[in-house]
C-alpha cells in the first residue's frame, strides 16, 4: 500500500498516479494524467496537470504555494492534444512559478531535467527544454521553444524571446532581455542582451582546470573581437585554440545557431576581466 500524505481539502483527479512518500498540502488541484515520484513534496494551493494533457513528474521535487505546473500552452494554436510536460529529480518550483505544456508544433514535449531551481513568479513556456543545475531568479520568463543547457544561471526579471537558446555553463544578468542565442561559458547582460565575457568564476566553480578556462576565454574572444566572419571565427579557433572536448562543443553551437550569436562587436561590448 502506497505511503502517501493527502491533505483531505485538495481535489486529486483519479488519473493521477502518487508514489511513496509523497505529501500533497491544503487546497491543491491535480488534475489529468499526472504522475509524481516519491519524495515529492506538494505545499498547499498549487495546481498539478491539466484535463488534456499528460505530466511525469520525478522523484524529490519540491512545489511551494501559488505553484501552476503543467496548464495549456500559452499558444492560440493549442487545441486539447495531449502532449506532455516531463520533470525529473530533485528540483524546487518556488511560489508562482509556472510551467506549461508543450504544444503540438514540435515534439509535443516541454522538458525540465534535474537539479534545477526556480525561483517565485519565474515562466517556462510550451516547449522548452531546460538541462540540469539551471538556475532562474525570480520574476524571469521563457518564451516558447527555448533551451537552457546545463549549468546556466539567468538573473531576475529576464525576458527570453521564443526559440532562443542559452548555452551550458552561461550566465545571464539580471534585467536582461533575451532575442539571440547566448554562447556557452559566457557571460551575458542587457537590453536585447550581449556577450560581456568570459564565465571565469563559474567555469572555476564548475572545476575546470585554469588551462582549460583560458584556452575556453581565447576562444570566446576570437568569436566576439574583431571585424571577421563567424566562420573565420571558427577557423581561427580550430588553429589556435586546444581542441578540447569544451571547445568542439562550442564550434558546434555556434554552427548549429539558428538565431544568430549575441555579439556587440564594439569596443564597450566586451569587459575583457584578465
Amino acid at each position: 500500500m502506497a505511503n502517501y500524505k493527502i491533505h483531505p481539502s485538495s481535489v486529486i483527479s483519479p488519473d493521477v498516479e502518487i508514489a511513496d512518500d509523497v505529501e500533497i498540502g491544503p487546497y491543491c488541484l491535480i488534475q489529468g494524467k499526472v504522475k509524481i515520484g516519491k519524495g515529492t513534496f506538494i505545499e498547499g494551493h498549487v495546481t498539478l496537470g491539466y484535463r488534456h494533457g499528460i505530466i511525469e513528474i520525478g522523484e524529490n521535487n519540491h512545489f511551494s504555494p501559488g505553484a501552476v505546473i503543467g496548464g495549456p500552452p500559452q499558444d492560440h494554436s493549442y487545441k486539447g492534444e495531449p502532449t506532455r510536460l516531463i520533470i525529473g529529480n530533485n528540483n524546487t518550483f518556488r511560489e508562482f512559478s509556472t510551467v506549461n505544456l508543450a504544444t503540438s508544433k514540435g515534439d509535443g514535449i516541454t522538458r525540465v531535467g534535474n537539479n534545477n531551481y526556480f525561483m517565485a513568479y519565474t515562466h517556462v513556456g510550451h516547449d522548452c527544454k531546460i538541462g540540469d543545475n539551471v538556475t532562474i531568479a525570480n520574476d524571469s520568463h521563457l518564451g516558447g521553444h527555448c533551451e537552457i543547457e546545463d549549468g546556466v544561471t539567468i538573473g531576475g526579471v529576464c525576458a527570453f524571446n521564443q526559440f532562443t537558446k542559452v548555452g551550458r555553463g552561461a550566465f545571464v544578468a539580471g534585467s536582461s532581455v533575451v532575442n539571440k542565442d547566448i554562447l556557452p561559458f559566457c557571460r551575458a547582460q542587457g537590453t536585447y542582451a550581449t556577450i560581456r565575457a568570459t564565465n571565469k568564476i563559474g567555469l572555476a566553480r564548475r572545476g575546470f582546470p585554469r588551462e582549460e578556462i583560458a584556452n575556453v576565454h581565447k576562444a570566446i574572444r576570437i568569436i566576439i573581437m574583431g571585424s571577421h566572419t563567424v566562420e573565420e571565427g571558427i577557423e581561427r579557433i580550430r588553429q589556435e585554440c586546444t581542441l578540447s572536448p569544451n571547445i568542439e562543443y562550442f564550434i558546434n553551437f555556434i554552427k548549429a545557431s539558428k538565431r544568430g550569436i549575441a555579439v556587440d562587436r564594439s569596443p564597450k561590448g566586451w569587459q575583457d576581466d584578465d
